[in-house]
């Protein structure tokens, strides 16, 4: 039988399993008494299992046979469910999403998991996982590497394009060594003085612990060479052996096989497809969830959207040529025909644009594993509460927020929810909450994320902003509450007195700005010492069809999209006034700034100036603009195209559309001009 036909359905189910896995894993260290979400385990686990030796993947059958195993144990009451046991059963998950990444990359699946086995044995054995032998131990440590998530990439990447280098040291104490935990403490401090301590392994509080043998790697980003680094090392007594070797980002990213980045990966493909052919042996549970929907669906190659999208663009510029000529020609019946044919395209536009659309939900979905996780590793109790993961969102957007959603976790758990003994102190319950929530507004998808720790400290974020000369302290004594928050999202600011492995180095928050700047959206924070503070991020429903305002300088259009635009004013030149060497309107009350598009654009002069002028009124956050004009067009449905490779770098424009005339008309991009 030739399996690869099959091949694809059983990628996709095997990612449909294992989400399902994750999720009740979760729900079952809420629950370790509820049999019936280890049935639920079991089965998929059951069918996985299945599945993989039918396909012949023997290594995928194996580990979850044998985690199987450990399954039957707990429902058998053989076994009790402990953070420790799901820890490991957790780790299993991970490298059976790794072997299905390898499979739907062309490889075959195969992967050391001797580790997870034998600690897995260990379990159905009544054993605790984490009863190691010192032999063990020793020669885990001698194939000890560094492993590295996209976040940690993401921070690699960035210091490289600062100017950084990035240093890989391996580091070795003396067999007798008696406090280990001090000589770490000397180390890092040595780094820290010379860089930024990116990435250790093992973890930061592993060392603190002394729960290592004699040897770990750190990852360090700084300006100095590694000769000066490894002397700074060797200057710390017990050190018998010290190896610095320059970390090279894009090969590691080729070679490396990095658990993290395959599993976000993996999300965001699995994003492609909405749970469309539910499992069997979810069909099977189907009694105990009444939400499991009967609506019949097919799989469809996202490539085959994108070609389909790409043509009805192309319908959209004629529709608009079409409707133009009907004016023109001003005939009753072509204008009836053409009326009818934009109400159909119309429809069929929607159509389509929700064809694209998927929940939010398929990134949604593996946030509650990575708090469980981060608050371990913290010592922190975390709830996560995610409302409205049903919301939609076009394809393109949900593939680019995955890494701006992570950031803003990660500093809601580490900066934001305190540990609980300081919670207990202050009043509060144990357990943060972080709320994750998504819902429609208009045009435009809000994501929240709100908690409920320390919230952010006024006087600590203005203090480091004028000590890193982000801004000036005359500047600083004249902004609100809002402003001074919003100097958080600025490059290179933490306000972290400790650096970690999850935060503290200030890149993080300006990714995340810069990411959804980039999609056309924006990112807001608010807080109340004490309290917590909430993150809102606004993204658009779509990104290739756009309202837009069509209007013209001299005989050049230009279109601006509806979503920025507060209101359009005709205004008298003896309105405008001169402020601070800046032309400016009074506004309803409120100063607005002036941008005169004919001289930012060097549109030349062809007819003469009138009395009066036109003004647009756009709104980037809490901050509003007036972008001057010679005339409104209109409003139109435009397709926005890129500029292309050769013009990535053209100010204020973030691409082009053509019109029902043929003309090209550039589409404005308001937040480069609003500062």
């Amino acid at each position: 039988m030739d399996m690869i036909q099959y091949l694809e359905v059983f990628i996709e189910e095997s990612k449909e399993h294992l989400q399902a896995i994750n999720e009740q894993l979760l729900e079952l260290e809420k629950a370790p008494e509820d049999m019936s979400i280890v049935n639920e385990i079991f089965r998929s686990a059951h069918t996985l299992k299945g599945m993989s030796a039918t396909m012949g993947f023997e290594d995928l059958a194996n580990l979850t046979h044998q985690m199987e195993n450990v399954l039957d144990g707990i429902r058998n009451h053989k076994i009790t469910v402990t953070p420790e046991i799901l820890d490991v059963v957790f780790q299993a998950v991970d490298h059976l999403e790794a072997m299905i990444m390898s499979i739907a990359e062309g490889g075959d699946g195969k992967r050391d998991v001797k580790e997870v086995v034998d600690q897995l044995k260990r379990i159905e054995q009544g054993e605790s996982p984490t009863k190691l032998g010192t032999e063990q131990t020793s020669s885990s440590n001698i194939s000890l590497t560094q492993t590295y998530g996209e976040f940690e990439y993401n921070v690699l990447q960035q210091s490289k394009e600062q100017g950084f280098f990035a240093y890989e040291i391996r580091v070795k104490l003396r067999a007798d060594c008696l406090l280990k935990s001090a000589r770490v403490f000397m180390i890092f401090e040595a780094l820290n003085e010379a860089g930024e301590v990116i990435k250790s392994n093992p973890p930061v509080e592993m060392l603190e612990e002394e729960k290592f043998d004699r040897e770990f790697i750190v990852t360090v980003v700084t300006k100095k060479s590694a000769e000066e680094l490894y002397e700074r090392i060797m200057k710390v007594s017990e050190v018998e052996e010290v190896d610095v070797a320059l970390f090279d980002i894009d090969e590691r990213k080729k070679t490396n096989d990095v658990e993290v980045v395959q599993e976000e990966t993996m999300q965001q493909q699995a994003a492609t497809a909405e749970k469309e052919q539910r499992p069997k042996s979810v069909e099977a549970n189907a009694a105990t969830k009444q939400s499991i929907s009967a609506n019949k669906t097919i799989r469809v190659n996202i490539e085959r959207l994108d070609i389909l999208m790409n043509l009805f663009e192309e319908l959209v510029i004629d529709r608009g040529r079409l409707e133009q000529i009907s004016r023109e020609l001003n005939h009753p019946e072509l204008h009836e025909t053409v009326e009818r044919m934009s109400r159909i395209s119309s429809d069929l536009q929607n159509i389509i644009l929700n064809m694209r659309m998927v929940p939010v939900e398929t990134v949604f979905n593996r946030f509650p594993r990575m708090v469980r996780q981060l608050a371990r590793e913290l010592g922190k109790k975390v709830k996560l509460e995610i409302i409205g993961a049903e919301t939609e969102l076009d394809r393109t957007v949900i593939d680019e927020i995955g890494d701006p959603l992570v950031h803003l976790l990660r500093n809601a758990i580490d900066h934001g929810i305190e540990t609980p003994d300081v919670r207990r102190a202050n009043g509060k319950p144990e357990e943060g909450t972080v709320k994750l929530k998504a819902y429609h507004s208009g045009n435009h998808v809000f994501i929240e994320i709100e908690d409920d720790g320390a919230g952010i400290n006024r006087d600590k974020v203005l203090q480091k902003a004028m000590d890193k000369g982000i801004i000036s302290q005359q500047n600083a004594a004249n902004l609100t509450d809002r402003q001074v928050y919003e100097l958080i999202f600025a490059p290179g600011f933490s306000t972290a007195d400790k650096i970690s492995d999850i935060s503290g180095r200030g890149v993080g928050l300006d990714v995340v700005k810069s990411t959804i700047e980039s999609l056309g959206g924006a990112v807001t924070v608010d807080s109340e010492e004490g309290k917590g503070s909430i993150f809102s991020i606004q993204l658009p429903l779509t990104l290739s069809i756009i309202s837009v305002l069509l209007v013209e300088i001299q005989q050049e259009k230009y279109a601006i999209p509806l979503s920025s635009i507060i209101e359009t004013a005709i205004i008298k030149k003896e309105d405008i006034f001169h402020a601070h060497n800046q032309r400016v309107i009074d506004f309803r009350g409120k100063v607005v700034p002036l941008v005169f598009l004919k001289e930012i654009f060097e549109v030349p002069t062809i007819s003469e100036e009138k009395e009066f002028v036109s003004v647009v009124i756009v709104r980037k956050g809490e901050k509003m603009a007036g972008l001057v004009v010679d005339s409104f067009i209109g409003q139109q449905e435009v397709v926005l195209k890129s500029l292309g490779n050769y013009l990535t770098s053209v100010f204020a424009i973030s691409g082009a559309t053509i019109l029902g005339d043929g003309q090209v008309a550039l589409i404005i991009d308001c937040n480069a001009l609003i500062k």
